[in-house]
């Protein structure tokens, strides 16, 4: 049985929106770190210092990956014990450039007829997610292709000839993507989404 893990967004208060751009990053960090507590708590995990390698990954603490996500509105976390990534982004207007750079005409044939907004942000976030979970930032973008779409939640991605399952939700005017194998995932509201 696959273990279920639980992804935590939580909304960004007002009072940490106001703040100046150096100390929202901290106020963001923090939140996204609170978010990352509620999902260990879930999982009766006790989370110990959270550290980083020297590229800025993060390291394994009491055994389990982590993956922190954070954008103006919202900020998020999963705890997990394997290997994991988590993004989120609101659908906002991107120029078509960036849309050419996301995905290959290949990619987005595999979307049908969708809004090519929302197939922008899904290919974006889920690559993102997957680059996260591999511990490569964003020099790994070349590697990240959709592999298969499976409806509005979940896509396949595959890095280096490895296939990453990719669950997604919409929420808010956001979407958020959490790579990961062998997990169950529950998307955990906490004041936030609902799938």
């Amino acid at each position: 049985m696959a273990t279920t893990i639980y992804p935590v967004i939580l909304p960004v208060p007002e009072t940490v929106r106001r703040l100046a751009p150096a100390e929202r990053v901290r106020a963001l960090s923090e939140l996204a770190r609170r978010a990352l507590a509620c999902s260990a708590q879930r999982l009766q995990v006790v989370l110990g210092a959270l550290r980083k390698d020297a590229r800025g990954a993060p390291l394994p603490v009491a055994g389990h990956h982590w993956s922190l996500t954070h954008k103006p509105l919202f900020a998020g976390a999963v705890l997990a014990p394997a290997a994991v990534g988590l993004d989120l982004e609101a659908l906002r207007p991107c120029s078509p450039a960036l849309y050419r750079r996301t995905a290959t005409d290949a990619e987005w044939a595999l979307f049908g007829g969708s809004d090519p907004r929302i197939i922008f942000f899904r290919c974006w976030t889920a690559k993102e997610a997957v680059l996260k979970a591999v511990g490569e930032g964003m020099r790994g973008w070349s590697h990240c292709r959709i592999h298969q779409v499976s409806g509005d939640m979940r896509l396949a991605v595959d890095y280096r000839d490895t296939l990453w399952p990719v669950e997604q939700v919409f929420f808010h005017g956001h979407v958020a993507s959490l790579a990961g194998r062998g997990f169950r995932v529950e998307w955990h509201p906490e004041d936030g989404p609902s799938p």
